[in-house]
């Protein structure tokens, strides 16, 4: 909206060599609201009109009141831009009343495939809360992409396959119990592993007899694969009962076991492309151009690798999808590998691999230290997804007892707080795992946006009891609180763009904690619901808030009840 109308002001100064999209990526929001909304910065002409920044900028504030801009200031190489806040501020509340969840779509796709690797947990082993971060951040992902204009295809990409399974039938037979797996799947199948584990220390053999049972399987010995698929079916209806609780859906659950039959192809092809060479017995392709140690296809005793897997899975999804881009949601210690893969793609000509990219994210710590499966030293999601609920229901109870639909709405709120709580930092940094702060339900959470949605809902439902205005006015934007919602629902769009760019539901997280903290101070300091000729553009202003912090809120994966 307004990179448009600085467009149109260039054009009337017969300055045209930058888009509106350039512009947009340009401009930039001065340190203090007293030195204007925006700033448009000069340097980005120099260039093409062959003058220094300052002479332009000085040039352009002579005549570039335009549309929403009110009057604009030369500072230095910098044209300081201030809106006209009651025009600009109709404007905005008109579009999004008009727009509703639309609003802020920027047009970047045109309905072409993305697929997104996500979550990926390993069957037989219980959802931890390490497993959170690829679920939530690959879900958003999916979202902003959607809202972007693509078409996002999920892919659960489930550890159905390798080693840890030779060890599992081995632990199972050992140890297992057919009773105690059925009453309780994944809980005795995470006990017999970590046995497994404990036992092996003392006892290399079992090591032995895990690779051998593997290899059973691998080889379609019939009581292996029965033991297999039994594990993956528990696991999966385990997993799907936290993919419910999470609000997340998947297109396709194929995981490493679907590419077995497929790998075979992409090891002849390396060959016939003269892109394979031995290494101690292996077989490598070589990436030294790429400063990277070579890419691992097949070891000495001819069993394949997750590089090959990769390989056959990307190749399966761009005939399969035809994606414009293929995203791996998968933590940062698999950075190397990634590197490879996509290098390798690149080597057998495929020029679609400049379009994958590693979506990697830092760990989710507790006390410190990684979570590990192996040791033991997990922390269950859905223990922390229920107990999340739990204490949403205790507020609930405590502060609106008589609320309809109680158990929804604890569900939402809970749940919520769990997801706001991973993608309110960057993915890149870790996070150390603490029930105490994910579940405070102020301050900067997913529970305060989602109450100050409700609260904005109850005033819009009180307000439209009211007496109709027919007179409206909208001098009521010209308030400096009024004006900062306004300012920080026009850059819904901005951010969205941003977050899309850089693969970083942050953003749009950061986005909505502070629309929701402008918003309840507007709340604090503005009587809203004052019957005269400016209520129905404040309750226009406060539906349009509504709306931007709901969809917001969506994007990230979160519900937004209207009464709390």
């Amino acid at each position: 909206m307004v990179a448009l109308s600085i467009h149109e002001a260039l054009v009337k100064n017969d300055v045209k060599s930058l888009s509106k999209q350039e512009i947009t990526k340009t401009l930039e929001v001065p340190p203090q609201q007293s030195m204007g909304d925006y700033a448009f910065p000069c340097f980005v002409l120099a260039k093409t009109l062959k003058k220094a920044p300052n002479q332009i900028a000085n040039d352009l504030s002579a005549n570039m009141e335009s549309g929403l801009i009110e009057r604009v200031e030369a500072v230095g190489p910098y044209v300081n831009v201030y809106l006209d806040k009651t025009f600009t501020g109709k404007a905005i509340v008109e579009e999004i009343l008009n727009e509703r969840e639309a609003y802020g779509s920027p047009s970047l796709g045109n309905g072409e495939q993305i697929t997104i690797d996500l979550s990926s947990p390993n069957i037989a082993k219980p959802f931890s809360m390490g497993h959170l971060r690829s679920t939530v951040i690959g879900n958003a992902l999916a979202n902003i992409m959607q809202k972007c204009g693509y078409t996002p295809v999920k892919i659960n990409h489930l550890g159905d396959w390798g080693t840890q399974f030779g060890k599992l039938i081995t632990a199972y037979k050992q140890w297992g119990e057919e009773e105690k797996v059925k009453a309780e799947p994944i809980k005795e199948l995470l006990a017999l592993y970590i046995h497994f584990h404990e036992e092996a220390e003392v006892n290399p053999e079992l090591e032995v007899q895990g690779r051998y049972w593997f290899k059973q399987l691998e080889d379609g010995n019939q009581e292996a694969l029965a033991l297999w698929k039994w594990f993956r079916e528990v696991s999966l209806v385990d997993f799907q009962r936290i993919y419910q609780l999470l609000g997340v859906e998947f297109d396709s659950f194929q995981g490493e076991a679907f590419y077995n039959d497929k790998m075979e192809p992409v090891v002849n092809e390396l060959e016939e492309k003269h892109l394979l060479s031995e290494s101690d017995g292996a077989m490598v392709v070589g990436l030294d151009e790429f400063n990277h140690p070579p890419c691992l296809i097949k070891k000495s005793d001819g069993a394949t690798l997750y590089a090959t897997r990769d390989l056959a899975a990307a190749l399966y999804r761009k005939k399969e999808y035809s994606f414009a881009k293929a995203l791996y949601v998968v933590g940062g210690e698999q950075s190397l590998h990634f590197k490879q893969v996509f290098e390798v793609l690149k080597k057998m000509g495929y020029t679609w691999a400049a379009d994958m990219h590693h979506i990697s994210f830092g760990m989710m710590l507790k006390d410190g230290k990684k979570m590990s499966t192996r040791k033991g030293k997990i922390v269950l999601l859905e223990e922390v997804l229920k107990e999340a609920i739990e204490l949403a229901t205790e507020n609930i109870e405590s502060r609106n007892h008589e609320l309809e639909n109680k158990e929804e709405v604890a569900k939402s709120v809970g749940v919520g707080a769990v997801i706001f709580h991973d993608l309110k930092n960057y993915r890149q940094n870790d996070i150390e795992f603490s029930l105490e702060s994910m579940l405070t339900f102020e301050g900067e959470t997913g529970p305060y946006i989602q109450y100050t949605y409700a609260r904005a809902c109850s005033i819009l439902r009180k307000g439209m009891n009211q007496v109709e205005i027919v007179e409206q006015s909208y001098q009521a934007f010209q308030d400096d609180k009024a004006w900062t919602v306004l300012s920080l629902l026009m850059k819904f769009e901005e951010v969205i763009t941003h977050a899309y760019h850089q693969f970083d539901p942050s953003q749009i997280a950061k986005y909505t904690i502070d629309l929701a903290q402008a918003f309840n101070k507007y709340y604090a300091t503005v009587r809203i619901l004052e019957e005269d000729n400016q209520l129905g553009s404040r309750l226009q202003l406060v539906e349009a808030t509504t709306i931007v912090l709901k969809e917001g809120l969506r994007l990230l994966g979160l519900k937004a009840p209207e009464k709390m």
